[in-house]
């Protein structure tokens, strides 16, 4: 069975940084595209970022280049996004996502609240 668990979500103030996390199995990893999407209340699913399985050439959508940072570890398993310098903009859920050969699949999502 296909899991992936986000977790460090929480409250940042502006310019403030969190790391989140993502803890997959139950698939082969490095088979995958892996990334991130956010979703806040009453808007549009937005992608974040996304890393390329085979050179790990990375992705990120305009509103959040320079200041966040994705990371794929297949040893383990594991995906990361660093935030840093965080504006209200970027209060949402977030979670990670993958797309391959074997179809799509996210996880719960994690919380991310920006205060000014």
């Amino acid at each position: 069975e296909v899991q992936l668990v986000e977790s460090g979500g929480g409250v940042a103030q502006v310019g403030g940084s969190l790391r989140l996390s993502c803890a997959a199995s139950g698939f082969t990893f490095d088979d995958y595209i892996i990334g991130w999407f956010r979703q806040a209340p009453g808007k549009a699913r937005e992608g974040v970022s996304r890393i390329s399985r085979s050179d790990g050439s990375t992705y990120y959508a305009d509103p959040v280049k320079g200041r966040f940072t994705a990371s794929r570890h297949n040893a383990n398993n594991s995906l990361y996004l660093q935030m840093d310098d965080l504006e209200p903009t970027d209060t949402a859920t977030y979670y990670c996502a993958i797309s391959g050969s074997g179809g799509t699949a996210r996880g719960q999502g994690t919380q991310v609240t920006v205060s000014p």
